[in-house]
């Protein structure tokens, strides 16, 4: 191995999946599933918390929505100091941050107190989900990236939904505080596992001229067998600035960053709006409380089968199209809703083939984009393209009930639904016109 050149990336692209790679998607399977633990937890403990205080929906209103501008913040200011400092080191310290103010939350003492912390734990947990995307996907053979990465990002709904059911155990015997605490102390559990198990990205490394023992040391975990005498490196454009940021809006990247956000705002434009008001739609429409919740339900169990599915075949075929395609199949079912009978059994098949294809394309989007990028900014790229996207969920949320008190019918409405899923389809394949451009100059990404 004396005086070996070594390309990080293409290593890897040319070796099995390893126990250790697996161990890598385990912790960030944890840390995304914590998150969406964390997202999700204030729906549950609502009810609660706002009879307890005396609050009504209007003033609750802030503490709900705080969370989410932090989620924003947090996802566009976490990326330029990954790519300064390393993805593990965000990491850590996101996860300890999130941790320590749900902690906190459980001792808020109105709701004033509890939406400033709501704040600051969006922040935090805008920091993470990023930063597990751009790791994972540095240690993940190019063949199957993108399959683990969506199989990554199921934790997400498989946190949600569990803190429903901890929720519904926790509350009826020690209060609403015990669902926060609990979200606090299980992922400082898990910090010791990330100090410890989790590596900094050695594609990181590489780029970052650190020393040759320090990368050895993790690639031979990989199965290598290279020493301080080993030259890696990674066969990618260097950043011109400084400033991540500014590569984002380069020549070479300027077009496709725009449709990446595009194609994320649209794409959380729709399912948030759908999540969020497809309940009292259904419900305004005739539909019991019960149905209408659990047709929902299903558009969130269609869209943890579709991730796994969409970023399977994004493996095998043309990415761009993938994603483009799903957008627009999620879009046309969405459609189709308004012209089926709220009485049949076709709808609930309508509503989980839209939960498929839409939040399949979305979670494939998340392991569309690391791809896009060199690894000097990759992982700003990213958290842009999330905190870019959050606008459309906060939008999403904001216009549900003013499109509602419209009085439009159902064709109307599931349109007004749906037409931001087709424009998410072509901004995708505007950026595989603008990724075609950029890979004429990689030698290789």
């Amino acid at each position: 191995m004396l005086n070996q050149t070594v390309d990080v990336k293409a290593w890897i692209d040319n070796r099995p999946v390893t126990r250790y790679q697996w161990l890598i998607l385990g912790l960030c399977f944890l840390i995304v599933l914590f998150d969406g633990f964390d997202v999700a937890v204030m729906g549950f403990i609502a009810p609660s918390l706002m009879q307890e205080w005396g609050l009504s929906r209007a003033a609750f209103g802030p503490v709900m929505s705080a969370g989410m501008v932090g989620l924003a913040i947090g996802a566009l200011t976490a990326g330029p100091y990954a790519d300064r400092f390393g993805r593990k080191r965000v990491l850590v310290f996101a996860v300890t941050g999130f941790s320590l103010l749900s902690l906190g939350c459980a001792f808020a003492r109105n709701p004033y107190e509890l939406a400033t912390l709501r704040l600051l734990i969006g922040i935090a947990l805008g920091a993470a989900l990023p930063n597990t995307t751009t790791l994972l996907s540095e240690y993940l053979p190019e063949r199957n990236r993108s399959l683990l990465i969506t199989l990554m990002f199921t934790g997400f709904n498989l946190g949600s939904g569990a803190g429903g059911l901890l929720a519904a155990w926790l509350i009826p015997l020690h209060g609403w505080q015990s669902v926060l605490m609990a979200g606090g102390i299980l992922p400082l559990l898990l910090l010791p596992g990330l100090w410890f198990l989790l590596p900094e990205s050695a594609r990181f490394l590489a780029a970052r001229n650190a020393p040759a023992s320090q990368i050895a040391k993790v690639l031979n975990r990989l199965g290598g067998t290279f020493d301080a005498n080993t030259c890696f490196t990674v066969a990618e454009p260097k950043a011109q600035h400084k400033a991540p940021v500014r590569m984002l809006f380069s020549e070479r990247y300027r077009l496709g960053t725009l449709a990446l956000w595009m194609t994320y705002f649209m794409g959380l434009l729709v399912i948030y709006l759908t999540m969020g008001w497809l309940p009292t739609l259904l419900r305004d429409s005739g539909l019991s409380i019960e149905r209408a919740a659990t047709l929902t339900g299903l558009f969130q169990i269609g869209g943890t089968v579709g991730a796994i599915v969409v970023g399977w075949i994004m493996d095998r075929r043309n990415p761009n199209g993938v994603i483009a395609t799903s957008y627009a199949l999620g879009g046309t079912f969405i459609l189709l809703l308004g012209a089926l009978s709220l009485e049949s059994n076709v709808l609930a098949v309508g509503v989980i083939a839209a939960g498929f294809f839409m939040s399949g394309a979305q979670t494939g989007l998340n392991a569309f984009a690391p791809n896009y990028y060199p690894t000097d900014f990759r992982a700003t790229g990213v958290s842009w393209m999330l905190g870019i996207g959050r606008f459309g969920a906060i939008f999403g949320s904001l216009i549900g009930g003013v499109i509602l008190s419209l009085g439009l019918g159902l064709p109307t409405l599931f349109t007004l639904l749906g037409l931001p899923a087709f424009i998410a389809a072509l901004a995708i394949l505007a950026n595989g016109q603008a990724r075609r451009r950029a890979n004429q100059t990689l030698i290789a990404q």
